[in-house]
Parts: structure tokens; sequence; C-alpha cells
């Protein structure tokens, strides 16, 4: 039987999402007097285990955490340190078996006398990302006075690295191309998506046996809630993009008297109606605007690449290369599965965006090289490319309800199609275990706010935060953000970067923006309740057969690794 949620249509969902709010007989606060005990107890476990952590930080100058030099797989440098956190697979049970979570630091630098604030811990997103490079941006110039006043922290959440790492299927599965994927699908492909989709949450049940259930949101609140009470603080000052938006907005909720200062960038729709179902139906008008984004850019350099003079010129261009790789695949790897991978980059990131045009020109040229060595996959990351997916699927599929029948992924995804055909069937099938998931009490997705908070974490006012967004973010697009600052309250300020569209605004791209950030991070003042920024420059085209043209003062700026 379906959730409401499922049984909405997308037509009714975006039209107006009073038409999808569950009865209150099937609302989320229905949920079963034992899965509620089960969530308070694993409440229970986490404060019970982040008070043991924050007593062993209290008698070591150190904090909890042994900092040591990284292990050689992590390839961090001095002055990278490592440790190791342990914390429970099951929170209900705090001292039942336990995973081991790896973290990075880089201590504050305190360069030009500036005063330490504590530690700023990193969650990149995904969810499946790890954040264990993030202390690597201490001697960025956009992080350098960031970087003299905080410990830089990243970490691997659970599943991810050497995290408790979880898989669903040999990766030497997905390493082998070309993948050759129809630009409509048949019934028969449909079928064929379908029953991989089963074999793959099978095989997410079979590798990870019972664990396979505590990788969730929730979960992943309780451990950054017990590594910050190891870092030795009683508050958390937090950087959190993409999901790991979400991730901050749920722990902001959980656990408002323990936030010092939270940046959130590229933030996720936080409405539990959204989660994860629609949110991902949402991304799919968002890549279209930036796939026109991209085409549009390409059409305005038609002398650098001659793909076309409009954005209609381009994506026929971009359609030929299409054609000619389902027939003969670049480099015999890159078939058209690889091709939308290496152009969804392109929707994500406008950096990629000269040498995307560059290999698409070469290949018209004649030169299929360029096209084939940046969309072939790599059989050397195969391995990290699967424990992603596999972590992103479990949380997802374990946060929320998922619509439990095929009919309805297919009605809904048919529709956006129609408008949105860039990414709406790749992202479909990528969620579609969701739909068979073996795990088969879900999680309800909480609601994120002040008001809905615990009765115990009503009494500690939320302070002051900062969103910031892209307007044109496909991945997260800029509604969310408006939501994410109406469910936190006035102490929520939001910059936005104004017809900008890249994934990920902090760091790098945009000096406006990391001014306000910075001057949040240091000192906890924001510039206003809504600020906003003017749009970073856009790349410079570049030839792939030209780069000298990649000359002083055309080198792109150091960013911080994508945010997913």
């Amino acid at each position: 039987m379906l959730t409401p949620l499922a049984r909405c249509g997308v037509a009714a969902a975006v039209l107006s999402l009073t038409l999808c709010i569950p009865s209150p007989h099937a609302h989320a606060h229905s949920r079963s007097d034992s899965a509620a005990a089960r969530t308070a107890a694993a409440d229970a476990g986490a404060e019970l285990v982040a008070a043991r952590a924050a007593k062993a930080a209290g008698a070591r100058p150190d904090g909890a955490l042994d900092f040591r030099a990284c292990p050689a797989v992590e390839e961090l440098p001095a002055p990278v340190r490592c440790a190791t956190l342990r914390v429970p697979l099951d929170y209900a049970r705090p001292d039942g078996p336990q995973i081991s979570l790896t973290v990075s630091r880089v201590a504050a630098t305190r360069r030009g006398g500036a005063a330490r604030q504590g530690a700023l811990v990193h969650n990149p997103g995904g969810p499946g990302a790890s954040g264990m490079y993030f202390p690597l941006v201490a001697d960025l110039p956009e992080w350098q006075r960031i970087g003299a006043a905080y410990d830089l922290v990243g970490y691997a959440p659970r599943g991810v690295g050497r995290s408790a790492p979880l898989s669903c299927e040999d990766p030497a599965v997905r390493a082998k191309g070309p993948t050759q994927v129809p630009a409509e699908p048949s019934a028969a492909y449909k079928r064929q998506r379908v029953a991989e989709a089963r074999a793959y949450a099978r095989g997410c049940a079979r590798r990870a046996g019972a664990a396979l259930a505590y990788y969730t949101t929730l979960d992943n609140v309780r451990d950054l809630h017990v590594l910050r009470a190891a870092l030795g603080e009683e508050k958390l000052s937090f950087f959190g993009a993409s999901y790991g938006t979400y991730l901050g907005a749920v722990y902001a909720t959980l656990h408002p008297g323990h936030v010092r200062r939270m940046v959130l960038d590229s933030a996720v729709d936080p409405d539990p109606r959204r989660i994860w179902y629609l949110d991902n139906l949402d991304q799919s008008p968002g890549f279209e605007r930036r796939w026109l984004d991209f085409r549009a850019w390409a059409a305005r350099h038609h002398a650098t690449y001659r793909l076309g003079a409009t954005p209609e010129a381009v994506r026929a261009s971009y359609e030929r290369v299409r054609e000619a790789v389902a027939r003969t695949p670049a480099g015999g790897a890159v078939g058209t599965g690889e091709l939308q991978a290496a152009f969804l980059q392109a929707a994500y990131y406008d950096d990629v965006w000269p040498e995307r045009a560059a290999a698409l020109s070469a290949f018209l040229a004649g030169d299929a090289g360029p096209l084939a060595q940046q969309a072939r996959s790599d059989p050397e990351s195969a391995a990290a490319r699967e424990n992603a997916r596999a972590v992103y699927t479990a949380v997802l599929c374990n946060d929320a309800a998922w619509p439990a029948a095929w009919e309805t992924w297919d009605r809904d995804n048919t529709e956006l199609a129609r408008r949105a055909p860039f990414e709406t069937w790749a992202n479909a099938f990528l969620n579609l275990p969701c739909a068979y998931w073996p795990v088969h009490e879900r999680q309800q997705p909480v609601e994120v706010g002040a008001l809905s908070a615990p009765v115990r974490a009503r009494s500690a006012a939320l302070p002051r935060t900062l969103i910031v967004a892209a307007e044109r973010d496909g991945a997260t697009p800029y509604p969310g953000a408006l939501e994410l600052q109406r469910r936190l309250g006035a102490q929520a300020a939001l910059v936005t970067e104004e017809g900008a569209g890249a994934h990920g605004v902090v760091g790098g791209r945009n000096d406006c923006v990391d001014r306000h950030v910075e001057r949040y991070l240091l000192t906890g003042d924001t510039s206003g309740w809504r600020v906003t920024c003017a749009p970073h420059p856009e790349p410079a085209p570049v030839s792939l057969d030209d780069r000298a043209a990649r000359g002083p003062g055309k080198v792109p700026r150091a960013l911080l690794p994508p945010v997913v």
C-alpha cells in the first residue's frame, strides 16, 4: 500500500503542496510506539556517549581524540593529523557493537595573533562524501583568516571511506564500460532498470546485514553530536554543504543549545513532505536550467568551440556526439551513459565548462581523445564510487518513505521528462532502489525548525546561522534555501548569489560571498536577514589546443573539492 506521499503524483506536488499533505491518520507522528521508543532510546544513547566523550576530552589537553600522522591511505600530508572516533552502530545500544569514524584536523594557526575560536567541522554532502580533505584548505587565501582562528576538522561519516565502509555490489560491475543509455527509455529498458534496482537493494541487504538500518541522517546527527564532544567543544561550529545543510539543520533542531556557528551552503529543502522523493524530482527542472546555462555559454563562445551560435544549435551538436558514441564508444569506453555523467558535472560546476565544450568540439572535428579522457570511468576509483553510491542510497532510502509502486515512479518521471529531459530518468533510476528497500521500518523525517524541536530542546534558542545559496543551483534548487530560512527563523540570515548556479558557493568562487562567511565565522555577525552578491565571473573559453590562454590571471582560483 502506498503512503499518502507516494500516491501524490508529481503534478499535484508541484502545483500545490497542500494536495500532498498526509491526513492526520497517516501523518509522520502516527508512527508506531515501538519505533518512537527506539528513536527515544537512540537519542538517549547518543546523549550518554556524548557525555562520556566530553568527560574524556576534559581530561586531555587535546580533547578525547588521539591525533597522529595520517595513514598513507588518506593521502593527507602534514600538518594534517588524523584520529578515529568510536561510536555505537546502534545508539539504542550504546555499549553494543562499535564502529570507527576517521577524523582529520589542522590546528588553528593563530596567524597574526588571532585568538582560537574552537573547531570548525565540515560535511561536504552526498550523503556519501568524505570531508577528510577539508583541513587542506587552511593555506588557501580564502581560508587563511578562518584557519587562523579555528581548528579545521573533517571526517568521513559512517559508511564512507574507512568509516565502517558500506558497499552494495562488486565495484568491478560498475567499472565496466561503455554504458549505453537510451535518450527515451522504452518499456523493455524500464523493466531492465527495475530489475537492476531490485538487485541493488538486495545487494545492500546481503552485504550490510542488520547494520543497513543504521545508515541514516539521525545516526549521522548523533555521530556529529559525539564528535563535537570528543573535540572538547561545548558548542558546535559547523560548515555543511548540500546534504550537509540538511544534516546541520536537523542537528540545529535537535540540539540548538549546542550550536555556536553554522554555515549552510547550497541548501536542501528540509520540508519533511519533500524528503527525499519530491526533493529529487525538484532537481530535474533545476538541472535542465543549468544545462541551458552551459549551452548558452558555449553559444556565446561559438568562435572558440564551433558548437553553434544558439543554445539550440549547441544541443544539436551534443546530440550528434551522443548518437556517435551510441554507435561507436569514444576510446572504446565512453558510451551515452558516460557522456551523460560527464555533462551532468557541467550542470553542477561551471568551472568544467571550458573543458567539456572543448571535448565536444574536438570530437566533432575528428578527435575523440579529449572526450574519452574526460568521460571514461576510472577503474581505480570504482570502489570509491560504489562506496559513495551505497551510502547515498542507504541514507536516502532509510530516511523516509518512498513510493513502493513502479507505476508511481513511471508516471511522475514520464511527466517530468517532457519538460526536463536532461537528467530526469538518470536521477529516477539512481534512486529507484528505494522503492524496493529491504529495511521495512523507515525513519520519519524530522520537522526542521525551532517550533518543532523536542520539548527538551526548546528551552535553548538557536543562535544566528548563515545560509548561502546560488539562485540557479540545479542540485539544491533555490526555493529550498528560502524554506530552510523560514524554518530556522529570524536568526537565520541568507546570502544569495544572484544569477549563478554552481553548486557549492563558499570558498573561492565569489569574493562577496566569502566575505560574508568569513565575517560571520569570525564575529558571529551577518549583514542582514537577506543580502545578495553579484554572480561570480563566468569561466573564460579555453580550447584544449590553446592551453597557453591560461596565463597569469586566467588560472581558476583554488576551490574546495566539489560538494555533492
